[in-house]
């Protein structure tokens, strides 16, 4: 089997250098994994190739090393072991993407090869049998045999799996009980398993790994990244399973840690805004950070506005070599940080040079290596990555590589270079099917999915899927339009949340279109700059509106300007009439009243974030803003900021 092993990545891997980087590899693992004696013992007869691997090898390894972008103050064995990972992902990066392309070529084979893998997997669970999952051949006997669900088909279920009850929905114990954003209702509770994980590594990461590289080729360095992230905060069901977020940790990446700015002991701070400084503090001292990354980009400019509250405090840290004594750190965590601190008034006086010059641009000076900005920014994020390009990061390339949801991996995107944000559906993560959207309002709209082969391009669908953690005909809530085909495989846009639609008399303004309005409004209003902005229909708010009409109340924090006159505020009105038809006709007939802009305190939004997050429990790591409020109290928060 070593030998299997060794042989089959020589033949895959071309480069000599590879081969010899990928052995070396594979005989840290053995040594790491205690089986060293044994299968070492099987290489006595192979001294020539160990041989030749020990000097050979290592100069070919040492050269390719010695002529990266390296990061300041790294370890030998720090660099090898990123070269060695990225050497590794990017051979399966390249493998995977050969692999997506023969599959986009065949949909509906490969769309039916997953379904009936999912089926096979579940047939002896309660749920598998309720529904004869081991009878079915097919796409349409599923699609016959099964309904189209909603949440409240599963909360029961998953309930007695957070008991303890075994082979409900899936085969194994999931590992962990996976809480939604709660963007558009209430958060749900969902399964997450090693398939979903696996998948999303392989059809995910290693893919938009392999197309970053292909795009933007300066990204292959051995430069240390800044990663901005969280330790979440876990429950415990009654059998144990943990409860918490199903996203990228710093426990889930611990072998990886390394590989950041951020040094270990950071992540056992418990306090969000310590730790983010502690992600500021280090990425300063580094003037060689190579990439910017964070799930979503509302992180990243979250960062970047601490940066420039904070930063003449991060100034000093790293000109005395300390970290900051108003931050609450336990005394060991303290010393092992501080360890890692050495005075540097150098890179201080570099530093206070580029903070004195403004924040426009300001990514750039502080790392002049700086090649990527890695997060995504579509969506309720994509006018954080607008105000990013806009402000601090001018001139810094962006990537926003998936579409994913707690559901599981949904999309990639294979064209990082572009501005516009589409994303290739996986035909192997998840069985999917498309209800149109004109049907979403009808009694049974389960009698009208589509498959991926028969969606039409430039038509907008919810998504339906079928995934590994124990969901079937699942309806997502995520609208998505078809603006075109790879191969045989729909690439998508995403549109909005289902719950996330603007309606008080059933003319449905969906949250793209109320963005792309009020972005044109506030171009209209001298020297206004968007920081946030969310809505409320004018029913949750009972007597605080006035009593009026129904009407939106919408509420934005702006740079640049003080008030904003009625003309100004009506301007936004007007913007949304000439968007949509149906909003223009109810506001001539009289049945929608004239919308209402407020104008909130600078600050407000970072402290609705706060509120939201704890009333759901949703991680730093996961939050997402939420562009109509559903909840009385939040936008009762707002109205007592106004200015």
């Amino acid at each position: 089997m070593f030998y299997e092993l060794i042989s089959s990545m020589a033949v895959l891997v071309r480069s000599k250098l590879i081969r010899c980087a990928l052995v070396i590899t594979i005989l840290s693992i053995i040594i790491a994994t205690g089986q060293s004696l044994e299968l070492l013992g099987m290489l006595r007869p192979l001294p020539s190739v160990l041989g030749v691997l020990s000097l050979g090898g290592m100069a070919l390894l040492w050269r390719d090393i010695s002529s990266k972008v390296k990061g300041e103050n790294r370890t030998l064995s720090s660099l090898l072991s990123q070269y060695f990972a990225v050497k590794v992902v990017g051979w399966l990066g390249k493998r995977q993407r050969g692999k997506l392309e023969a599959d986009t070529q065949n949909i509906r084979q490969v769309q039916e090869e997953t379904l009936l893998k999912r089926l096979r997997k579940t047939a002896d669970t309660r749920y598998g049998k309720q529904y004869d999952f081991s009878s079915i051949k097919d796409c349409e006997a599923f699609r016959t045999r099964h309904p189209v669900t909603t949440y409240e088909h599963y909360r029961e279920l998953v309930a007695r799996v957070a008991a303890g009850e075994e082979k409900v929905l899936i085969a194994e114990k999931p590992l962990i009980l996976a809480m939604t954003s709660g963007t558009s209702g209430a958060s749900a509770m969902l399964l997450s398993t090693k398939d979903t994980n696996t998948e999303f590594f392989l059809q995910g990461v290693a893919v938009c790994l392999d197309a970053m590289r292909r795009a933007f080729p300066a990204t292959d360095s051995l430069q240390r990244t800044t990663k901005l992230f969280y330790s979440p905060t876990f429950r415990q069901s009654e059998a144990g399973i943990p409860i918490g977020p199903n996203s990228s940790t710093p426990a889930s990446s611990r072998h990886m840690l390394n590989l950041y700015t951020t040094p270990a002991p950071a992540f056992q701070v418990p306090s969000e805004r310590d730790t983010l400084y502690l992600h500021l503090l280090f990425a300063l001292k580094d003037p060689s950070v190579g990439t910017l990354e964070s799930n979503f980009a509302s992180t990243v400019f979250y960062a970047f506005s601490a940066l420039q509250e904070r930063w003449q405090e991060l100034v000093e840290d790293i000109k005395l070599g300390r970290v900051s004594p108003a931050l609450a750190l336990e005394p060991g965590v303290r010393a092992s940080l501080e360890g890692q601190m050495k005075p540097d008034p150098e890179r201080a006086t570099q530093l206070l040079t580029h903070f004195q010059q403004g924040f426009v641009g300001i990514a750039r000076r502080l790392w002049p290596q700086l090649n990527l900005v890695l997060a995504v920014d579509s969506g309720s994020n994509q006018i954080y990555g607008e105000m990013l390009r806009e402000r601090y990061c001018q001139g810094i390339r962006f990537y926003s590589p998936f579409y994913a949801a707690t559901e599981g991996l949904i999309g990639v995107n294979l064209w990082p270079e572009e501005e516009r944000r589409r994303y290739l559906l996986c035909p192997r993560s998840m069985f999917c099917e498309f209800l149109p959207e004109a049907s979403l309002d009808q009694e049974t709209p389960e009698k009208h999915t589509l498959l991926m082969e028969e969606v039409q391009e430039g038509h907008s669908y919810e998504l339906v899927v079928t995934n590994a953690s124990g969901l079937f005909r699942y309806r997502m809530g995520d609208i998505v339009k078809v603006i075109g085909f790879h191969n045989q495989c729909p690439v998508v846009e995403f549109q909005y949340r289902r719950g996330q639609m603007l309606s008080v008399r059933g003319e449905k303004v969906s949250e793209v279109m109320f963005l792309g309005a009020l972005k044109r409004a506030i171009s209209q209003w001298p020297g206004a700059q968007l920081v946030d902005y969310c809505c409320a229909e004018s029913a949750i708010m009972g007597e605080s509106c006035g009593g009026s009409d129904p009407h939106y109340q919408v509420f934005v924090e702006l740079k640049g300007v003080r008030n904003l006159t009625e003309e100004q505020r009506y301007k936004l009105d007007q913007c949304v009439q000439e968007d949509s038809a149906v909003y223009k006709s109810f506001r001539f007939k009289g049945s929608i009243g004239p919308m209402r802009v407020q104008m909130v305190a600078e600050g407000a939004f970072k402290e609705l974030r706060k509120q939201m997050m704890a009333f759901s429990n949703t991680s730093a790591n996961t939050f997402k803003m939420h562009r109509v409020l559903r909840r009385k109290e939040y936008a009762d928060f707002l109205l007592g900021k106004t200015i």
